[in-house]
């Protein structure tokens, strides 16, 4: 097993990186990393998986991943739309994305995600979201506090030019549309202001 990637950096994105990696299916040959960004996450994933590939619509971004993945066997960038791009279907044992979904319609994302696996493959989502409810803005004042002293503390700071988008879905309507493409799926809402989506591709 290789060595575990050191974080050059921390944010409430490279926060979820463990639980994502605690994720990967034992033997994993194929992993993919949507919106892959400078590709931190995905140079952690090729510690656990065969071959990675990380999917990025920035340029700058693909750029910077694939100068740092110099030297990686079996880790490749591509620089195109997700929804669009040639990727294979049914072609990877593990997809994972951090909050890039909102950046792409949920649905299609989600769908192309599921294609993507192959049976017995895992999916795991973390997204930002919005809040529409009583409840959803009673959970974003208590953590609040939280958020702001572990961002202070932790001095979080993330990659120059990584693209940003406001999300338009809320936690209630983000859950309900993955409970319908991918029944079982496991949501949780966490405290650092991110939701998480885990399932797994039944066997056919």
């Amino acid at each position: 097993m290789r060595q575990p990637v050191a974080d050059p950096y921390w944010n409430t994105n490279v926060a979820r990186h463990q639980g994502i990696l605690r994720a990967v299916p034992e033997g994993c040959g194929d992993a993919l990393d949507v919106g892959c960004g400078d590709g931190l996450l995905a140079r952690k994933l090729a510690g656990q998986a065969k071959r990675v590939t990380g999917i990025d619509k920035s340029p700058d971004m693909i750029a910077c991943a694939r100068e740092s993945a110099a030297g990686h066997p079996g880790l490749a960038f591509v620089e195109g739309d997700f929804l669009t791009a040639g990727l294979p279907a049914a072609g990877y044992d593990f997809v994972c994305s951090v909050t890039t979904i909102h950046h792409m319609d949920f649905e299609a994302a989600l769908v192309r995600m599921r294609e993507l696996l192959r049976p017995g493959g895992t999916l795991v989502v973390v997204g930002l979201a919005c809040e529409a409810s009583v409840t959803e803005w009673a959970a974003l004042i208590a953590a609040a506090p939280i958020v702001r002293i572990t961002k202070v503390l932790r001095r979080a700071r993330g990659p120059q030019g990584m693209p940003v988008a406001d999300p338009q879905m809320s936690y209630g309507q983000v859950r309900a549309a993955a409970r319908r493409l991918l029944p079982g799926m496991r949501y949780r809402r966490h405290v650092l202001r991110r939701y998480s989506l885990t399932w797994e591709k039944p066997v056919r």
